[in-house]
């Protein structure tokens, strides 16, 4: 392969169809489990248990995919900087997608005993860590076959599976909603897990058709690749990776308090219709994909750093209006409410791509940020909702959670000020050492 001349560049259909499928989805899993968790997976999978402790129990096993996040980005990361992108695409895709499937086929308690709740834990576990590595790979893959002047705007491929991950899971349930009790627990909560196959078979054929970046063969043909990619990352550029972990706090720290707080939130406390809350969050999602967009688009002429910086500075103004917006009550206020917080979101995750691969050399960029995205998602996304839960189960009140999510926002703010890109160096030579190889050449912002 070393001895190849560089290919050209895929199309951009094929890079915006490999990238955003797996983010797609993980989100599409992500929501599927944790509604199955909510409604079945405590009956069906822990029934020798009250129906609360079940349900606690579910959601623990839901839980458990993120532990393995930040194992699966390093582990996945280390071959990505070594082996290639695409390879790992592939492994990821198979992990993450494999994994939806067999929990759609997986036996109950009634049918094996206590070795299906086992078998489910161990499903979420690998799912877990196929998605640690998953964005990173994603990201990559496009940001790496763009040109200089395109690179936040193929960077933010990936981001187009949260929302799409979004709808389709909910269609997916909404599809199954108007079954009997009996019929939706026989068979079909089996049914979106099921039709995830389509979207990995979809994938499998984009990603095999994909080839590494002429930047990365450059590296392997120069013999530039580190043996231990982690180790390499944490010695040369260790400010950048807390930096960046640190700045990735706040887009699921908004993204969570919306799209699964504020629907326990708003039904609970405020008095909406689960069904209207649900319909107003998906609403924004069309908002949510277009300022992505114009947020790509804004980061490659302005800089990704610059575009970042606005989007984290209105994730730590929103958060009061949010909460005070949705809770009088009133559908259209609602609607704003979650219609904002869908471009602070999108204009975060536009300028996210272009952000991260232009912090990290080429050596150890797939290393970086995975580890980076998935520290990011725990600090922000997985330990949200249930801080946030208790913050009001403590002080009756919404102003301790918003002042929780304004002050992780505020956090990612000042982080982001900080991040450097990574150094510019020249085409690298069989001379040049490995340690400076493939530095990035995105401009300083």
């Amino acid at each position: 392969m070393a001895s190849e001349p560089a290919p050209a560049r895929p199309s951009r259909k094929g890079i915006f169809a490999a990238s955003f499928v797996g983010t797609s989805i993980e989100w599409y899993d992500y929501y599927i489990f944790g509604t199955a968790a909510a409604l079945v997976f405590g009956s069906l999978f822990f029934p020798e248990v009250s129906p609360a402790a079940g349900t606690l129990a579910a959601f623990a096993t839901f839980a458990v995919g993120f532990v393995a996040r930040p194992l699966g980005a390093a582990v996945i990361g280390h071959f990505g900087d070594r082996i290639g992108r695409k390879a790992m695409l592939i492994l990821t895709l198979v992990l993450t997608g494999g994994s939806t499937f067999l929990i759609g086929v997986l036996p109950t308690y009634a049918a094996i005993g206590l070795a299906a709740p086992l078998l489910l834990v161990v499903l979420r576990l690998v799912q877990g860590f196929g998605v640690g590595g998953e964005w990173g790979g994603a990201i990559l893959i496009a940001t790496e076959n763009a040109s200089p002047r395109r690179r936040a705007l193929y960077g933010s491929f990936a981001q187009f599976g949260v929302p799409i991950g979004v709808l389709t899971s909910n269609l997916a349930f909404l599809a199954v909603s108007g079954m009997s009790d009996d019929q939706f627990l026989s068979y079909g909560w089996r049914i979106p897990f099921l039709i995830s196959i389509v979207l990995v078979v979809i994938g499998f054929v984009v990603r095999t058709r994909l080839r590494d970046a002429p930047e990365f063969q450059r590296a392997k043909k120069e013999g530039a690749i580190s043996k231990i990619p982690l180790s390499e990352l944490l010695r040369r550029q260790p400010r950048n990776l807390v930096l960046a972990s640190l700045a990735s706090v706040a887009p699921p720290a908004v993204g969570y308090t919306v799209i699964l707080y504020m629907l326990t939130y708003g039904t609970t406390v405020v008095g909406f219709e689960r069904t209207t809350l649900l319909t107003l969050i998906l609403s924004s999602t069309a908002v949510w994909i277009g300022t992505i967009v114009v947020a790509a688009l804004a980061a490659d002429r302005f800089g990704p750093k610059k575009v970042y910086i606005v989007g984290a500075t209105t994730a730590v103004l929103w958060p009061f209006p949010l909460f005070a917006l949705v809770n009088t009550g009133n559908i259209a206020l609602a609607l704003l409410a979650f219609v904002v917080a869908a471009m602070v979101q999108g204009v975060m995750a536009g300028a996210q791509g272009g952000l991260l691969s232009g912090a990290f050399d080429v050596v150890v960029r797939y290393s970086g940020i995975s580890i980076a995205y998935q520290m990011g998602g725990m600090i922000g996304g997985a330990v949200t909702p249930i801080v946030a839960t208790a913050l009001f189960a403590t002080y009756e009140s919404s102003t301790p959670v918003a002042l929780y999510v304004m002050g992780l926002s505020l956090v990612s703010l000042l982080a982001v000020l900080g991040i450097r890109a990574g150094a510019r160096e020249p085409a690298a030579s069989p001379s040049t050492p490995s340690g400076r190889l493939g530095a990035s050449t995105e401009p300083r912002s």
